[in-house]
């Protein structure tokens, strides 16, 4: 195992950070997700930890051994750090045992001991008897395992994932989701999962760090993440939350504030300090808001479409006094009567939701 760290680490392309300052720290045997949109600066930043890319400011030390950094620019075959790829990256002339033995192969290891060590690593991803098979005769989850067992014969102190499984179908990744948390349970080993599903990150993060635009954004449990969302952008992002204008009319008492969304006064929770402000913004999940019955005090929406998800039905709204905002909430498995057909009237009240901190609090 070995922890991570960097320290301003900044990675500029013909004048584009596409890394910016960003300094983090990964605990021996964690398992780190970064998730962000596309074009985030994630995958890059996983190249400079690897050793693929060098900062073009900042340190970054894996074990407490600075391997890149001013002068120090150590080649990723020196880092011990092993690579599980999107696209399997599988020989496809080489059998699986090949396949995964190539490294020991290259560092002359004795033919007993790699013998032994690719056993071993194939027992661990749950591929015994596979050793003479090609990756031609493999499933799309044998191959990821294969790429997996490969990257753990090497013994490696970090394991870093690009984005592993997004070449899978939805029940297959649901299915490696569990491979990968239950090899960390077994190994221990530090892992840096990259990816832009934030349900994978969700179900196998101890902690999640956010990007967005090259820079950290949050980094925090996936509760922390859901619940307690750093800015406009995260709130956005995780979980679809809904992010409303509002304006906070009193300071934090025992964890909540009375705020002024559209025309609507509700109570949400905030963090400890809170001021009253004006241009905040809540963010609010669908089930923070709920129906009331025409005529009680609630925000005005008209429904734009409804979509039948089995068991339930997701409306979406927008609000009158602002027709641009785009809202969402779970109706029941009646959907499809004429209370959520387009341009129908209904009235939601705020029952909770979060105010995303500011500058002033």
């Amino acid at each position: 195992m070995a922890r991570l760290k960097l320290a301003g680490v900044t990675k500029t392309f013909s004048g584009f950070d596409a890394v910016r300052d960003v300094s983090l720290e990964v605990a021996d045997g964690e398992f780190l997700a970064v998730l962000g949109p596309s074009g985030c600066g994630k995958t890059t930043l996983l190249r400079l930890v690897a050793g693929f890319e060098q900062p073009s400011a900042g340190e970054i030390a894996i074990g407490g051994t600075v391997v890149a950094g001013a002068g120090v620019s150590v080649p990723p075959e020196k880092r011990r750090v092993g690579i599980v790829f999107q696209n399997y990256a599988l020989w496809p002339h080489m059998s699986v045992a090949q396949n995964v033995g190539y490294a020991l192969k290259v560092a002359k290891v004795p033919r007993e001991e790699a013998r032994r060590r690719v056993a071993e690593a194939l027992a661990l991803v749950d591929l015994d008897g596979f050793a003479d098979r090609y990756p031609a005769s493999l499933s799309g989850g044998q191959r990821q395992r294969v790429a997996l067992a490969r990257c753990l014969v090497a013994a490696p102190s970090l394991v870093l994932f690009d984005e592993p499984l997004a070449n899978l179908d939805v029940h297959l990744r649901a299915a490696m989701e569990a491979e990968f948390s239950a090899f960390h349970r077994r190994t221990g080993t530090t892992m840096i999962y990259i990816t832009h599903d934030q349900a994978e990150a969700m179900a196998l993060a101890d902690r999640i760090a956010v990007m967005d635009g090259g820079r950290l954004v949050q980094v925090a449990d996936p509760r922390t993440l859901y619940r307690e969302p750093a800015t406009e952008m995260v709130a956005a992002f995780i979980g679809q939350g809904m992010v409303l204008p509002a304006t906070v009319l009193s300071g934090e008492e025992r964890g909540r504030c009375r705020v002024a969304v559209l025309g609507q006064e509700a109570t949400v929770r905030c963090r400890p300090g809170e001021r009253a402000r004006q241009g905040a913004a809540v963010c609010c999940r669908a089930a923070d808001l709920e129906p009331v019955a025409p005529g009680e005090a609630g925000l005005e929406v008209a429904v734009r479409r409804a979509v039948y998800k089995g068991g339930a039905t997701r409306v979406e709204v927008s609000p009158l006094a602002d027709p641009s905002l785009a809202l969402h909430v779970e109706g029941d498995d009646a959907g499809h009567s004429g209370r959520f057909e387009p341009g129908a009237r209904l009235c939601l009240r705020i029952r909770s939701g979060w105010l995303i901190p500011g500058a002033s609090a």
